[in-house]
């Protein structure tokens, strides 16, 4: 009998399909040793040991698996093949008392993905336990350990209980905390830019030679306009009057063959950020959804199926036979011209990544989206079409555009040279499959020298843009620019800072700190530099990295930052003074008379009597108003209120009489087609109503454009 052992039930589920009498598949439901949640757990005095303890949740597990191991001859640990994968392996030999077990009696197995082929490759493949990647994992676990446990009491003494400090996350926090301050900082200023409708002179019904073109201002006397344009109204008015009198002719016209190539297949990272742009997916849903898709789902009569390869990872590297089926799958379905010879192969540039990994693609691409929607919930379904399409899109060839440039030059004093580009898409290539942004413009087809007579000239004013705060997309596509964190820390970084009420997604989906969070990386950031310094984090991730390829011992790393970071807390812990979190108010408690006043808690600000702990009256902070009347009871104002993860949202004064609540801030404005309430969005209004399509433009942009002209 042989036992093989996994991390999930959905994942023993799907290969015990593959496997015949003689196996038993069960799952170990994650990490079977833990260090203790009571205590530190680690061996400060000494080499850094940890101390690992079997979880009260884990105890019939291990229980039922150290019976099966009695039972069986071999015991094959299928556990998923990065480090955390193999940390598990090395636990589960430890918690089941195997470590006197013969050697080729312990098997250690590893796959990409959960198909037939795939498992019974590695089963006639089995390997050694890879102790460096056990030592990187457990490396980083006490690390962080260490930063948490010790950091954590010190914002506790210093600035409130219940708050808590982690290495990456506090440098993701950091981040987020500085790009705010650029945006508080930023100042915009004014800048101007000139276009001109301009049309053939003359023209005679040619349709391709009249076609209408904007042009915009580029040069002033042969000097380009620096970016981002007119910053003197004066000079624009002057310009504007300038061309109202001038000639124009053609002065160039270029045409060339631009390609656009297909980005490379997903890794963890990318997947995230595509997700969130195309799909709306945070990190941790796109995850969640992604390990189903992996682990497997029910298809019909194929039962349990795997769908897609491991779903973390930093490599671009395609299998041979994957590059392959792309090809058969492209030609059978739209010709040789979409599909390459020989196939496309992508070079990983993240540093440290694993190119024995793979990326994430389709376990077998013949199973197009189309034919298993009936099988996946909506996000499965959503998730699989794009890794499918984007690993399709690798094989496809270049899109071919052509790309036109027209310059225009005028006559008299200005002597101003205007440009206008525009692109016709002339072969599709992989964007038949994974679309992109490719506007297409169309120029009218003229000669050098053509006279052009100008239909309208505008000038727009306009104000430079500051920094965009980050969205969960952005972020994760900095962290890994910098270095910081790996694709298995991605979506608990974006979780953790949320889950701590340190940062919050506001209506757009965008990261901004909370004002304790704020709190947090201002101590952080003034005590513990290091903590917080973007390339002393990527640094400790590097060297996490020479660990999992044996070119380092584990301890020496964690000594070599521990020791200075605990001399310098217990300094700390002298020389920071306690920061006051309390707001004084005017109200009066109801129960002693004193004077009530604002504190911070886990779910955000709250009133308490400042008699605490005598008097322990509490009660929530009155909500803001926006002056607007509830469009559903039409008694009680429109409120501005937060969930527990202090995201913000708008309802009723008068709840829980009416319930009326929104994400989107109404307008206090009526739907002139349905009369539900209109709602902001990022680009005007909206109607709130589901069953409505109604969109325009705030009162004040119409105002704006109205005195425009």
């Amino acid at each position: 009998m042989k036992l093989v052992i996994v991390e999930s039930p959905t994942k023993a589920k799907t290969i015990g399909r593959f496997l015949g009498r003689g196996f038993t598949v069960e799952s170990s439901y994650g990490h079977v040793r833990d260090l203790p949640k009571s205590k530190i757990g680690i061996d400060t005095d000494g080499n850094f040991e940890p101390h690992y303890i079997i979880p009260i949740k884990a105890k019939a597990t291990v229980k039922k698996l150290k019976t099966l191991a009695k039972k069986s001859d071999t015991i094959i640990l299928a556990t998923d093949e990065d480090r955390e994968g193999e940390a598990i392996a090395w636990h589960l030999i430890s918690a089941l008392g195997l470590e006197d077990k013969a050697s080729d009696k312990i098997e250690r197995i590893v796959f990409h993905e959960i198909t037939e082929k795939a498992i019974k490759t590695a089963l006639k493949n089995p390997r050694e336990l890879d102790l460096n990647l056990v030592n990187a994992q457990q490396a980083r676990r006490v690390l962080d350990r260490l930063v948490g446990y010790k950091l954590s009491p010190f914002l506790w003494k210093k600035i409130m209980r219940g708050l808590s400090a982690g290495r990456v996350q506090s440098a993701a926090l950091r981040l987020i905390v500085e790009r705010e301050k650029e945006i508080s900082d930023f100042k915009p200023e004014e800048y101007w830019t000139i276009e001109v409708n301009l049309q053939k002179a003359d023209c005679k019904n040619e349709i391709d030679a009249c076609r209408p073109f904007l042009a915009t201002l580029s040069q002033i006397r042969e000097k380009e306009i620096e970016k981002p344009g007119l910053k003197d109204k004066n000079e624009t008015e002057k310009i504007i009057n300038d061309l109202g009198t001038s000639d124009f002719k053609i002065l160039s016209v270029e045409k060339k063959a631009v390609e656009r190539s297909a980005r490379p297949p997903f890794t963890t990272s990318t997947l995230q950020q595509d997700a969130w742009s195309r799909l709306g997916f945070s990190a941790k849903k796109t995850m969640m959804i992604a390990q189903q898709l992996y682990e497997g789902v029910e298809i019909g009569d194929a039962g349990q199926t795997g769908l897609i390869t491991y779903m973390r990872t930093d490599s671009v590297n395609l299998s041979e036979e994957s590059i392959s089926n792309a090809n058969s799958y492209l030609e059978n379905t739209f010709g040789k011209k979409y599909s390459i010879a020989g196939g496309r192969r992508f070079k990983t540039k993240s540093k440290g990544a694993q190119e024995a990994h793979e990326a994430i693609r389709p376990a077998d691409v013949f199973k197009f989206p189309g034919s298993l929607s009936k099988f996946l919930s909506r996000d499965q379904a959503r998730l699989y079409d794009l890794i499918w399409k984007r690993f399709l899109s690798t094989q496809m060839p270049n899109a071919i555009f052509e790309q036109t440039l027209i310059k225009v030059k005028t006559t008299g004093e200005g002597k101003y040279v205007l440009r206008s580009s525009g692109s016709i898409l002339k072969f599709d290539g992989f964007l038949k499959i994974y679309p992109i942004r490719a506007e297409e413009i169309l120029l009218p087809d003229l000669a050098a020298e053509t006279k052009l007579s100008a239909l309208d000239i505008k000038y727009t004013d306009h104000e430079t843009q500051g920094p965009p705060r980050y969205t969960e997309a952005s972020l994760v596509k900095t962290l890994e620019k910098f270095g910081i964190g790996r694709p298995s820390t991605y979506a608990p970084i974006m979780s953790t800072i949320q889950d701590r009420g340190y940062v919050i997604k506001n209506e757009k989906k965008q990261l901004a700190p909370t004002e304790i969070g704020e709190k947090v990386n201002g101590i952080i950031v003034e005590n513990f530099p290091q903590i917080v310094d973007i390339d002393f984090t990527a640094k400790m991730e590097s060297e996490l990295d020479d660990v999992a390829e044996g070119k380092k011992e584990w301890a020496p790393v964690i000594k070599e930052f521990y020791e200075p970071f605990i001399k310098l807390l217990e300094e700390k812990y002298e020389t920071v003074e306690k920061q006051n979190m309390t707001e004084p108010t005017d109200e009066i408690c109801g129960l002693c008379g004193k004077l009530m006043v604002i504190k911070h808690g886990r779910f955000g600000r709250f009133m308490a009597c400042s008699g605490f702990p005598d008097c322990k009256n509490t009660k929530a902070l009155p909500p803001v108003s926006l002056n607007i009347k509830c469009p559903r009871c039409h008694e009680g104002n429109v409120v501005t209120r937060r969930t527990r993860r202090s995201r913000v949202f708008f309802g009723c004064s008068r709840y829980p009489e009416c319930d009326f609540a929104t994400w989107q801030e109404p307008t206090g404005n009526a739907c002139s087609q349905c009369a539900s309430p209109l709602v902001k969005i990022k680009d005007g209004i909206k109607c709130s109503s589901k069953s409505c399509d109604y969109k325009g433009m705030e009162i004040d942009k119409i105002t704006a454009m109205q005195k425009e002209g």
